[in-house]
């Protein structure tokens, strides 16, 4: 089930992007398609959600999105160079004008000290616009809440582009 704060807050974000006339695509990697997927499940979301990269093994990054596989290497799939690079990927694969995407450690296990559980990197790409980042440290409530506020966290970012990028 979808957290009803989160179909609000989905909800808010498809009216927000209707009004600025801006489609949305999504890179998904530890949220696993959960961004499109809360998106999707309002009835005519598909005037703005133009489509989705569920992007979870290094390769699918490499092959959908464009992520340098000397990046991956370098950085690790979660770092800010490589959610910068999914986003700006996932918006020139795309026809739209905003693209988030997310990459991080949801748990329970693969976190180290450097990387721990709860750690997620976001962007938000925005045809003619700076790509935005941000990184978090969530508690490590569990996997579900970790992939939860990751989508809250997107939803806030696509927001705040969308309010920066209007559609000619």
């Amino acid at each position: 089930m979808i957290p009803i704060q989160i179909l609000d807050a989905a909800q808010d974000l498809l009216e927000l992007c209707r009004r600025q006339g801006v489609m949305v695509a999504t890179a998904e990697s530890c949220t696993g398609g959960l961004i499109a997927g809360s998106l999707t499940d309002i009835a005519g979301s598909s005037d703005v959600v133009e489509r989705g990269f569920v992007t979870y093994s290094n390769e699918a990054k490499n092959e959908l999105i464009d992520v340098p596989t000397p990046m991956i290497v370098q950085f690790g799939a979660v770092s800010e160079p490589v959610a910068i690079a999914m986003a700006e990927g996932a918006l020139q694969h795309s026809r739209a004008h905003l693209a988030v995407a997310v990459t991080g450690v949801a748990g329970p296990g693969g976190g180290t000290d450097e990387k721990p559980v709860g750690l997620v990197h976001l962007a938000c790409a925005a045809r003619g616009l700076d790509t935005l980042h941000q990184r978090h440290v969530f508690a490590d409530r569990g996997r579900s809440f970790i992939r939860w506020q990751t989508v809250a966290q997107a939803f806030r970012m696509l927001s705040h582009q969308a309010i920066r990028s209007r559609n000619p």
